[in-house]
Order: C-alpha cells, then sequence, then structure tokens
C-alpha cells in the first residue's frame, strides 16, 4: 500500500487538521473539502476522510450538486456508507431549514406575493408536490406552516380532516393553501381545482376561511383569489 493511500489526517500538523482550523478560525475559513471532512468524521483503512471529502469534490463537481444527491449516489463513493451518506444529507438540510427561518411574526399576509415569499424557498425546488398549509391568526400574521401531503395532488391524498387539523390545534382564523408544481407550469390541474373547492367548503363549515391557494414554481406563480376561484 503507498504512503498516499494510507495517509490519514493524524498525519497533518496539528494545527492544520480541520477540527482544530475550525476551532481556531471558525467554520467560515475551512475549505469545502475540510468541512465535508469533518461531516464524513472519519476515513476507511487506507484512505482518509480528507481523500473522501475531495472524492466527493471531484465526482459530483461541487457542493450543490453533493446536497442534490440521493444517499444512493453518495454512498457509491468508497469509504462512504448508507449512515455516512445520512449525515451528509441531514447536514445539508439543516442548512436548508436554517436559511428557511425567516421571521413569520415580522411577516403580514396581504398579498399571494407575501405568501410567495414565505413558502416559495420551501417547495419550488422539490422534484414532488408538497401540499403546504399557511396557518394565520387574526391579525394575517403566520402562526404556523405545515406540510399536508407530498405526491401528486388528489382528493383521497388532501382529505378536510388532515388539512384542518392543524389549523384547528393553533386556533388559526384562517389559512392559505400552497403546493409546487415540479412542472415549471403554474395553471392549475382539474384536481387543484376540485380540491381547491372541497377545501374552502369545509373551512366555511369550520369557521377557518381559506384566504387563497398559491400554486408555485420556479419562475412564477398562481392565485386562486387573484383568478377569482376563491
Amino acid at each position: 500500500m503507498s504512503k498516499e493511500s494510507s495517509f490519514t489526517v493524524h498525519d497533518l500538523p496539528k494545527q492544520e487538521r480541520p477540527r482544530e482550523r475550525l476551532q481556531r478560525f471558525g467554520p467560515e475559513a475551512l475549505s469545502a473539502q475540510e468541512l465535508l471532512a469533518l461531516v464524513i468524521g472519519r476515513g476507511t483503512p487506507g484512505k482518509s476522510v480528507v481523500n473522501i471529502a475531495q472524492e466527493l469534490l471531484v465526482k459530483f463537481g461541487n457542493i450543490k450538486a453533493i446536497s442534490e444527491a440521493t444517499i444512493e449516489e453518495l454512498s457509491k463513493i468508497k469509504g462512504i456508507g448508507l449512515a455516512k451518506a445520512a449525515q451528509i444529507k441531514a447536514s445539508f438540510e439543516l442548512g436548508k431549514r436554517q436559511e428557511l427561518e425567516i421571521e413569520l411574526d415580522d411577516l403580514d399576509i396581504k398579498k399571494p406575493q407575501d405568501v410567495v415569499k414565505a413558502i416559495r424557498a420551501r417547495i419550488q425546488d422539490k422534484a414532488k408536490e408538497h401540499f403546504k398549509l399557511i396557518l394565520l391568526n387574526t391579525r394575517n400574521k403566520i402562526i404556523g406552516i405545515s406540510t399536508v401531503s407530498i405526491g401528486t395532488l388528489n382528493t383521497s391524498l388532501v382529505h378536510p380532516r388532515e388539512v384542518f387539523k392543524d389549523a384547528i390545534m393553533h386556533n388559526a382564523a384562517s389559512v392559505v393553501l400552497a403546493h409546487n408544481h415540479p412542472s415549471g407550469d403554474t395553471e392549475p390541474s382539474e384536481n387543484d381545482l376540485t380540491i381547491t373547492k372541497r377545501l374552502a367548503e369545509a373551512g366555511k363549515i369550520l369557521g377557518i376561511e381559506v384566504l387563497d391557494h398559491i400554486i408555485v414554481t420556479k419562475a412564477g406563480f398562481f392565485s386562486f383569489k387573484e383568478k377569482g376561484l376563491l
């Protein structure tokens, strides 16, 4: 076995090891390779964690591509099993959620664009349809956002009971429905129209008004309210 293939992090001077560098200089001072190495944790016999991180970057090309890779794709890298692949996915998801944590308490829902601002980053890049429920108080401020379903919308998947469960639990005065179209087409489908009508009627019975239903894509959005469909 060559010296290069058996190289480990401990062969580096202590002050040059990723963990020590992070402690001394902070995470922003580390390279993408070093940050990945810290997430992965440790290497395998004959292959250091730094080498594994480097191989990840070479194979996928950049951090964004690594973040979008599946667990199965990540685990094809020698030295990354399912457990380490899961760690990598979890770290990217935490970062994504931190970015999504806008100050909802300060956001008033007065127009469709306000809903898009609150929800777009959460669902626009999803490969499947994600149906979200935005809960509002009597002052039209967001008190919560919940996921109702994942998958192509149909009446069995989006049942009024499930949709309004969180609204009732959180004493919401009104709600806004939102989901993405991975196809990029903002126009509502027949299912979208049927579901919206059904949920609006259920909301009237429960005393929880459905203010709007927003379809979000990367390029635009569709408001049922604006189009006179609610």
